[in-house]
């Protein structure tokens, strides 16, 4: 969180586009292809490692009421909460992920968890991985749905394909590197980031801002096997667009 406090969320939502209204009408066209709507299972919703909220918003959208709102970046939840003063449905809450589902909803009564965007590779262990699946399918209704993105970043990158572009406008460039140390095998990747922001003004210079963190190496195969231990599942199972390892799963209950 000290990365994401001290670097990232002053530039998440324009590292997503820019555009968090435009952002949640894609989400919300998105989640309803995915089959995300409220139903028989009830309209709560849980949005896990929320960000700014872009998915909370396209699930009020959608119909869902309440929706927990959750992360445990205060300045991206207070964005959020700038962007919600007209939408009661959405409830930004400051938590760890990890006892969230636990917390804010009773057992069996969720319509739909949301833990989107790479979140589950943040997580300290596979083993908390593992426990959050479960507290996932605990939450949910019976015919409730998760859905689940993730990278998997099992297989290391190499030379300059180690080089992640994010996003580049004409005063603001984003790119990630990453890092296969032999300090913990197979089990995390350094993530570094570097910001390049253009200083205001007549000379137009521009600044470097820099940070880094671990995530899980979590392989696809292995996370599909621990949601059907707990209970889940698999509905849909798709490759992200252009490759990288990105996956996007749909569970049910």
């Amino acid at each position: 969180m000290d990365h994401y406090d001290r670097l990232l969320a002053e530039h998440y939502t324009w590292m997503l586009g820019g555009d968090l209204t435009a952002l949640a009408t894609t989400q919300r066209t998105f989640l309803a292809d995915l089959g995300i709507v409220p139903g028989a299972a009830g309209a709560t919703a849980v949005d896990l490692g929320c960000g700014p909220g872009h998915s909370s918003l396209a699930l009020a959208e959608l119909g869902f009421d309440p929706v927990f709102a959750v992360d445990l970046s205060a300045p991206l939840l207070a964005e959020l909460a700038e962007h919600t003063a007209g939408t009661p449905a959405v409830r930004p809450v400051e938590s760890d992920l990890r006892t969230a589902p636990r917390e804010l909803v009773r057992p069996g009564s969720a319509g739909v968890v949301l833990c989107l965007g790479d979140t589950l590779t943040h997580l300290p262990t596979r083993g908390d991985v593992a426990a959050l699946l479960g507290d996932i399918a605990g939450a949910l209704a019976p015919g409730g749905r998760a859905v689940l993105s993730y990278r998997d970043l099992t297989v290391p990158l190499t030379g300059t394909d180690r080089f992640l572009p994010v996003r580049a406008t004409e005063d603001r460039i984003m790119t990630c590197f990453l890092e296969y140390p032999d300090d913990f095998d197979d089990y995390t990747v350094v993530v570094h980031d570097l910001v390049h922001t253009r200083r205001p003004g007549p000379d137009g210079g521009w600044t470097l801002r820099t940070g880094s963190y671990r995530k899980l190496r979590l392989a696809h195969g292995w996370v599909l096997d621990q949601c059907r231990t707990a209970g889940l599942r698999v509905v849909r199972d798709e490759a992200g667009p252009g490759g990288g390892g990105m996956r996007t799963v749909v569970l049910e209950r």
